[in-house]
């Protein structure tokens, strides 16, 4: 990454108080950028806050959805860099009440590219897509060249961000990359619904794991920081070849069974002979989903500076301290 790069560029982060928006705020504060975070729920508990980040960037509170907010916010703060990070992320969520995630996920990624559009300050904005914009794959691992048809909720309003994020870059020319990020995963990640942080809490506590599928269903994991790694080359990177409308797989390349990602928690825990509760209830979520990321890496280098039990040790760590300062 170019550390220069980001010296007074001023950059505009919606989403900034979940687990990636978080992490890349302070990335860029420490790289001499100027942010803009949007947050619509305040929560005393989110890592931007609890790390003190709220008093290093400027926040602008509203809903994504609201044309008027984000672009005033665009044109009053002259943005540079847009990262469009906010999404309805929950899949159960999604399921239960489909019409909030398809109007945060869908409507909310075409007002802020319509805000950025008209606004000649912009130079580059990435878009959050994921790996559940696919859809069920007759080939794994995922490539960019795969046909997008995602069947449940969220992975349907994933797929209509994706699609229109580079819409706007084809029609328009508006400066567009949309990453397809394998799950992240790392400290500050408070949804205790998830995987990892509802293991890793668990665990910590001595208490048994509870797997709400079978176990047997294959995912591609990604820490944090090699996130906003990717997310900052791509960026910086915007004006490159081969980038503008395209969309980049980021993934360790390495598919895991949820009970082997639970066994391998487990194994750095105290609790080391901890037994999983298999529920198997799973309903309308894909059996395997993992990428390629040859894309990524061809084009710009990128590739995780982490192995997943490197980061799931420095993961392991920040829970514990987190959960003893709120005990």
């Amino acid at each position: 990454m170019n550390n220069q790069f980001w010296q007074d560029k001023r950059v505009f982060i919606t989403g900034v108080a979940g687990l990636l928006g978080s992490w890349l705020a302070a990335e860029l504060v420490n790289r001499g950028a100027d942010v803009v975070g949007l947050i619509r729920d305040q929560d005393p508990k989110s890592l931007l806050a609890g790390a003190g980040g709220m008093n290093k960037i400027a926040i602008a509170h509203g809903d994504i959805c609201d044309y008027e907010t984000m672009e005033r916010i665009i044109a009053e703060y002259e943005i540079n860099t847009l990262f469009h990070l906010a999404a309805q992320t929950q899949v159960g969520i999604a399921n239960r009440a489909p019409m909030s995630t398809y109007e945060t996920n869908i409507k909310g990624t075409w007002t802020v590219l319509e805000a950025a559009r008209r606004n000649p300050t912009v130079k580059g904005v990435i878009v959050a897509s994921s790996d559940k914009a696919y859809g069920p794959q007759t080939e794994l691992p995922y490539r960019e060249d795969a046909p997008l048809h995602g069947e449940y909720p969220y992975d349907v309003s994933k797929t209509c961000a994706d699609l229109i994020a580079r819409s706007y870059a084809h029609t328009y020319e508006l400066p567009v990359a949309v990453t397809r990020f394998a799950n992240l995963y790392g400290g500050g990640d408070l949804n205790w619904n998830r995987l990892i942080p509802g293991t890793m809490r668990s665990a910590l506590r001595g208490e048994r794991p509870v797997v709400r599928s079978d176990g047997t269903f294959k995912r591609d994991f990604v820490y944090v920081k090699d996130a906003v790694n990717g997310y900052l080359t791509l960026a910086e990177n915007i004006d490159k070849p081969g980038v503008v409308g395209e969309a980049f797989n980021f993934g360790m390349d390495r598919p895991i069974s949820v009970l082997a990602m639970i066994n391998s928690i487990i194994a750095i825990s105290n609790y080391p002979d901890l037994e999983p509760i298999i529920l198997d209830e799973v309903k309308h979520e894909i059996q395997d989903q993992y990428l390629s990321s040859a894309k990524i890496r061809k084009v710009l280098g990128w590739r995780p500076q982490y192995t997943l039990e490197a980061g799931l040790q420095e993961t392991m760590d920040w829970y514990r301290a987190f959960l003893d300062a709120v005990s």
